[in-house]
């Protein structure tokens, strides 16, 4: 069972809307959280909601991507949070954007955030819900990663958020494989 979620961007203005904090975005639209109040600790923003009678908490580290962990052990220290009971939201460029993948434990595939977390927890066991932002035709992908979505990507990336929580909603409520197997390789765009 999913106690936490983790997700992965960098604090400031001049991080909003890049596809680096693509996961804050999922839970700023997430609509079982508009009202719950978000507590300072940990190295972070973290709130709690109530799902089918269980507490699940929902963290934003305030460390930047590559700190993460520093955020994660602690909240998974007092809250007694075992590694596989971790889902990170994360970016990845190797997904097409608007698609998703599920994925549990393994490789961390050079992100660095998934690396901090990994190191502070002492295992990769963790859960994850990894969110396209394609790659770059040209460029450097550190440039695109920080780099803000363009203004006529709104109706896509509105549409993408919506879906994702769906799918998120799913693997909380239910459990992390049926939304895997619903949700995993699936582009919510070319629907």
């Amino acid at each position: 069972m999913i106690k936490l979620v983790v997700a992965l961007g960098n604090p400031g203005i001049e991080y909003e809307m890049t596809r680096h904090n693509i996961a804050w975005l999922l839970l700023d639209c997430f609509d079982a959280l508009e009202n719950k109040p978000w507590k300072e600790k940990f190295k972070g923003l973290y709130t709690e909601l109530s799902v089918l009678g269980e507490k699940r908490y929902f963290l934003k580290p305030m460390t930047y991507m590559n700190l993460s962990g520093e955020s994660v052990l602690p909240l998974c220290q007092f809250y007694k949070i075992k590694a596989e009971e971790v889902l990170v939201v994360q970016d990845e460029i190797d997904l097409s954007f608007g698609q998703i993948m599920f994925k549990k434990g393994g490789g961390l595939a050079g992100h660095n955030g998934l690396k901090s977390i990994a190191q502070h927890l002492g295992s990769s066991d963790f859960l994850r819900l990894r969110m396209g932002i394609g790659r770059p035709i040209h460029g450097s992908v550190s440039s695109w990663v920080l780099g803000k979505f363009p203004t006529e990507q709104d109706i896509e990336l509105n549409k993408v958020i919506k879906e994702k929580y769906e799918a998120l909603s799913l693997a909380l409520e239910k459990c992390f494989e049926k939304a895997a197997s619903k949700y995993s390789k699936k582009n919510f765009i070319q629907e």
